[in-house]
């Protein structure tokens, strides 16, 4: 990877390659187990070592959180990127920070 991948990529990406809203409620329940398994690698520590070996590690299981989420997204027809930016603003007006959001980066 280029380190350029974003949210519209990793969308398209996983609708083109697991695209099944009849799953929505699998995809939630999958997205569950995701986060349990987060938890249980970061209460581990468990970090990847290397590229080759990132089964069970904090590494793999946000990925893994990551996927279903967009896959969720995806079923209810939501782009990421612009709920990103909305949420954003909205948080800026709340939590106002030196760091500002940059829109198409």
């Amino acid at each position: 990877m280029d380190g350029k991948t974003t949210i519209k990529y990793l969308q398209t990406y996983i609708k083109e390659k697991d695209y099944q809203p009849e799953l929505l409620k699998d995809y939630f329940l999958k997205l569950c187990e995701e986060v349990g398994e987060l938890s249980c690698a970061i209460r581990k520590g468990l970090k990847a070592p290397n590229d080759a070996e990132i089964k069970g590690t904090v590494d793999e299981e946000l990925w893994d959180v990551i996927y279903y989420a967009l896959a969720i997204a995806n079923i209810y027809d939501i782009d990421m990127e612009q709920v990103i930016k909305m949420k954003s603003k909205m948080s800026e007006s709340r939590y106002p920070s030196k760091i500002k959001f940059e829109e198409d980066r």
